[in-house]
């Protein structure tokens, strides 16, 4: 029976309460309840992302898997959907599924992230070639995917209720131009399949292919919706760069070309990203920082490049 990491059994709780303390426990008997059914044995250490445990296995064939058990909440539902529909077209492969369960077996990459590359402009070159070979037609449902314009409302309301009740000092501009993205490109997307939450640690290095994206939201909507994601992730390396305005631009740049989308609409869904992530600090904190003086200092940060994106 597997160990379950005391990382991810401290964060799954403070996170889910009484029901992630539930599923922790349980998780151990699930995992070789799956294991038995996929014919899989494993090999190698036991880890974990935010929401996901991880346990590279070996195959009854004697194939390099892992099997990824999620803890079940809406935003994982349509992660095996994704995967299905790209058949390893610049994501790992599904090899089986219970979505009961939130398991999936999928193709091993390597533990190396993208966001260990160290070269700027590889990063955000890298993500942007894997985000234009995962911007494929949306496939029919059953089931049916998320569409990002039934999110427009939510990301209205949200912008707006944050500016009235958090203090902060983003200029209306700025505030006004993040509103007009939602609006002028929210309401109407194409449909095509995307990532949802294209970052550079969802990026792993591979075998078959140099690059692997994992962990996908399979949402339908904008591809330039994902250079916003990847940029918003990019908040703290930008940060050591000595010009910020010429680094910044210089990823849109670099991301829309590899992407081949048009660079204004990759800048205004970045530039709303920006917004929302310094309304989201000043809310609830971020993973690397729930308080304090590092905290005010990334949501400061945050609030330059909206102004900067804007």
């Amino acid at each position: 029976m597997i160990a379950v990491p005391e990382t991810f059994v401290g964060t799954t709780v403070d996170r889910e309460g009484a029901a992630g303390a539930a599923w922790v426990a349980e998780l151990p008997g699930l995992v070789d309840e799956l294991l038995e059914r996929w014919a899989c044995a494993p090999d190698g250490e036991v880890t974990h992302g935010g929401v996901g445990l991880i346990v590279p296995v070996r195959r009854q064939d004697g194939a390099d898997a892992v099997l990824k058990v999620s803890f079940p909440h809406p935003g994982n539902v349509h992660e095996p959907d994704a995967f299905a529909a790209w058949d390893g077209r610049g994501a790992v492969r599904l090899h089986a599924r219970d979505d009961e369960r939130f398991a999936m077996l999928l193709e091993r990459a390597w533990p190396q992230t993208l966001a260990e590359a160290g070269d700027e402009d590889e990063i955000v070159t890298v993500a942007g070639r894997l985000n234009r070979r995962l911007a494929v037609p949306a496939p029919a449902g059953p089931p049916e995917l998320p569409r990002l314009r039934d999110r427009v409302d939510a990301w209205e309301r949200e912008l707006r209720t944050d500016a009235r009740e958090l203090a902060h000092t983003l200029p209306d501009r700025v505030l006004d131009a993040a509103l007009a993205t939602v609006r002028e490109l929210g309401r109407v997307q194409p449909e095509t399949l995307v990532h949802g939450d294209l970052h550079a640690h969802n990026i792993l290095r591979a075998d078959r292919e140099p690059w692997l994206a994992v962990d996908p939201k399979g949402y339908v909507g904008d591809p330039a919706y994902d250079g916003g994601t990847l940029l918003k992730s990019r908040f703290l390396a930008l940060l050591e760069a000595n010009d910020l305005s010429k680094a910044v631009h210089r990823a849109l740049d670099l991301f829309a070309e590899a992407a081949e989308l048009d660079r204004e609409r990759v800048g205004r869904w970045a530039q709303f990203h920006a917004v929302e992530a310094a309304f989201h600090g000043r809310r609830h904190g971020f993973r690397v920082a729930r308080g304090g003086p590092r905290l005010d200092w990334i949501v400061r940060f945050a609030d330059e490049l909206a102004e900067l994106l804007t």
